[in-house]
């Protein structure tokens, strides 16, 4: 079975976090907000129901919807 389209990278030391879909880059996020928009325009119109869904959305390196590589800051 093949992975989620849709990899959120690990946050990078300077903040957000690498998005791609299929393999192809789609940007840089660095909050929730970020990261639909990469996914509206890449074609995707209503991703929020889709970010916490697995199937969908795989978060590599860190939890889900955190977006600064260091843990003591909040989400």
């Amino acid at each position: 079975m093949p992975g989620a389209p849709i990899v959120v990278q690990r946050p990078s030391d300077q903040g957000g976090r690498r998005v791609t879909a299929h393999g192809a880059s789609l940007g840089l996020a660095h909050d929730d907000f970020d990261l639909v928009e990469l996914l509206r325009r890449a074609g995707l119109d209503d991703a929020w129901p889709l970010l916490d869904n697995p199937a969908w959305v795989e978060w590599r390196g860190g939890h889900a919807h955190h977006w600064n590589a260091n843990p003591e800051e909040s989400p």
